[in-house]
């Protein structure tokens, strides 16, 4: 069967990772079918992207690169897709496929190495977040795209859910106030519990193909969130406290993580966790004369002042561009839109990975980290 004819159904919510046209610095916009390449089959979130894929009318898939030869026949067999799609290396498949995006399912630690390639050759990349596992590599990856000026992206579930953003609205609106407290709960009952792939629980239980467990899996939303709704401001310390709940299912990584992060004005209480009954995605947010709770997609609990009681809002559907990662993404490279300070951009991602790493610090030390503007970090009590 040919499949470069094949196209990908984009569903926001449900879909995670998904590109659209390159415009390179100087040339002409392009247009028509935006050839995508796949790097690494080992994120589990890969399959969502493979399942949508034969009915899209704008995106097509050129090539897929996975080292493992066993996986490259489960995913052909799995997805019915043509043996000539795959190859063993990155730079094989770039050299012969010419995308002009790359979407990044390794683990989290090689999200550098897979830019280190495709950046130099002006193709852009989309991350699963968070973006890197240490902040060496996230400077690294900065420079990158910088040097070649190409765009680098970050991927988060919730950057696409009408709550959060409607949430933010408000606080910019100025009728709850003034922020003050950020309580932001993310994860499941755990990577083994729900079932994922082996191949992603592998990584995903590695400290160093992941960063930690459920610290980075699941406070990395928590913190992309503060740091947007914080306008890029770092935190003056970083506090964070892990457990493992379950060392015999997860013995090397932690299963629950808490961070706070202090502000001036404000702190943010973000909750990561591998135990929870029930998945959960969802913010508390708090400002001087009001508040606003986030519940799943689209719903909120809203208390204003002078209100006896709250009540429940939904929330306006996100527009595009911002309604999803192809319209996002399509409107940046086209230059439509500009990434800086939103959920999914370089300059806000960094900031992440440098509040994580402070974090990872704060929980193995038992110390609080310092954080200076410039982001330099000291060990505080």
């Amino acid at each position: 069967m040919n499949f470069s004819f094949l196209r990908l159904a984009f569903k926001p919510l449900l879909t995670t990772l998904l590109f659209g046209t390159l415009a390179l610095p100087g040339s002409a916009q392009t247009s028509g079918h935006v050839r995508v390449a796949i790097v690494g089959l080992v994120h589990g979130h890969v399959q969502g992207f493979l399942h949508n894929l034969p009915s899209h009318a704008e995106v097509e898939l050129v090539g897929i690169a996975e080292p493992d030869a066993a996986l490259r026949q489960k995913y052909a067999s799995q997805f019915h897709l043509s043996e000539s799609l795959f190859f063993p290396t990155e730079s094989a498949m770039l050299a012969a496929t010419h995308p002009q995006a790359i979407l990044v399912y390794t683990s989290i630690a090689g999200h550098r190495a897979a830019i280190e390639q495709a950046a130099p050759l002006h193709i852009a990349a989309m991350v699963e977040k968070p973006l890197a596992t240490t902040l060496d590599d996230a400077l690294a990856i900065q420079r990158l795209s910088q040097q070649f000026n190409v765009p680098v992206l970050t991927n988060y579930e919730t950057t696409w859910y009408a709550s959060n953003t409607a949430a933010n609205n408000l606080l910019a609106s100025g009728k709850i106030g003034d922020l003050r407290k950020l309580v932001v709960h993310d994860g499941h009952r755990g990577p083994k519990e729900i079932g994922v792939g082996p191949e992603f629980l592998n990584w995903l239980t590695d400290p160093k193909q992941n960063g930690a467990g459920a610290l980075f899996d699941f406070g990395c939303y928590g913190v992309d969130l503060a740091t947007w709704m914080m306008h890029g401001e770092l935190p003056v310390s970083v506090t964070a406290v892990t457990q493992q709940i379950k060392p015999d299912v997860y013995p090397h990584v932690d299963d629950e993580g808490t961070i706070v992060l202090a502000y001036p004005h404000a702190q943010a209480i973000i909750q990561g966790s591998w135990n929870w009954p029930f998945d959960r995605k969802d913010m508390e947010v708090y400002g001087a004369k009001g508040y606003v709770d986030t519940v799943k997609l689209s719903q909120l609990r809203v208390r204003l002042s002078g209100e006896a009681e709250e009540h429940t809002e939904t929330a306006s559907p996100l527009a595009s561009p911002q309604d999803g990662s192809l319209n996002y993404l399509v409107a940046v490279l086209e230059h439509r839109l500009d990434p800086k300070g939103d959920l999914s951009s370089l300059d806000t991602n960094v900031a992440v990975v440098r509040i994580l790493d402070a974090a990872r610090q704060s929980a193995r030390t038992g110390h609080t980290v310092k954080l200076t503007p410039t982001g330099a970090q000291s060990a505080g009590r």
